[in-house]
This record gives structure tokens, C-alpha cells and sequence, in this order.
């Protein structure tokens, strides 16, 4: 088996009015916020797929499907949380994340140093093995349009014996 795996994660959710903008679990000022069964934080969810796919454990929604009404609503990090656990009980631990969010509006920059705190804490590593950036895509496409916004992560997992 080996003691080095590494997971991507991509996830896009619409914007749409009347709901909180969530982005690494952290509650962003914006005027529409992403559609989903969850909070709907597009960023997470790509960090769990990532997580999850590491270990061919299937993805986020054979995990918590969006017809479970016990997911409605729910915190991405409480999620994450119970992806972790399962990561764990793997026998596994967290490297590094890198990870991205795609957006032209609004502004995350402001908001990356307390997703990386959010982040880190939710999966047991340090914040410095914890990358968040964001990019616009020039106008381009449904995020460009600012129709909805993306996210990408990349993880490595290691296998705790051989540490």
C-alpha cells in the first residue's frame, strides 16, 4: 500500500439571491450567495471530493446526498468533520491542501486568512500545509458571467505508521 496518496477536488455551485455567500466557512458580504442543499460552500465540497478521492472513497454526494433532509442546510466544515473522521479511520493524516476559488466578484482575498484558520482546524493540520488563492477567469465563462462560482483542491494524504 502506498504511504503517499493524493486526491482533486472540483465543485462549482450558482449564485443566486437570498442566501449567505460561505466560502471556507467563513460568511462573506455579497449580495447573492451559492445555491445548494448544504450551505452550499463550493470550496469545501471541492476539499472533501479531494479528500474522499485520495482513498477511492466515493465522492461528497454518496456521502450526503442532497435528498437527505438531514443535510439541508448543514455546515460544509461539520462535513468536513465527518470526512476526516473517515480519513482518519483509514489510517491517513493530511499532508498539504492547495486549493482555489474562482470568482470575479466579490473580492475573497480579504477572507483567505480565516478559511486557511477554518480549514486547518477542521482537518488537524497546521495552516502553513493549507493553501487557499483565488483568481478571477477575466470574464470568461459562467464565472466570468458571475453566474456561479468554482473551486479546485488538490490534497495529499499520509499513512500514519510511517511517520
Amino acid at each position: 500500500m502506498l504511504s503517499i496518496k493524493v486526491g482533486i477536488g472540483y465543485d462549482v455551485h450558482a449564485l443566486v439571491a437570498e442566501r449567505s455567500l460561505i466560502l471556507g466557512g467563513v460568511e462573506i458580504p455579497h449580495e447573492r450567495g451559492l445555491l445548494g442543499h448544504s450551505d452550499a460552500d463550493v470550496l469545501v465540497h471541492a476539499i472533501m471530493d479531494a479528500l474522499l478521492g485520495a482513498l477511492a472513497l466515493g465522492d461528497i454526494g454518496g456521502h450526503f446526498p442532497d435528498h437527505d433532509p438531514k443535510y439541508r442546510g448543514i455546515s460544509s466544515l461539520a462535513l468536513l468533520e465527518h470526512v476526516m473522521k473517515l480519513i482518519e479511520s483509514q489510517g491517513y493524516r493530511v499532508g498539504n491542501l492547495d486549493s482555489i476559488v474562482m470568482a470575479e466578484r466579490p473580492k475573497i482575498a480579504p477572507f483567505i486568512s480565516k478559511m486557511r484558520f477554518n480549514l486547518s482546524r477542521t482537518m488537524h493540520i497546521e495552516e502553513a500545509c493549507v493553501s487557499v488563492k483565488a483568481t478571477t477567469t477575466e470574464r470568461l465563462g459562467f464565472v466570468g458571467r458571475e453566474e456561479g462560482i468554482a473551486a479546485q483542491a488538490i490534497v495529499s494524504l499520509k499513512k500514519v505508521e510511517e511517520e
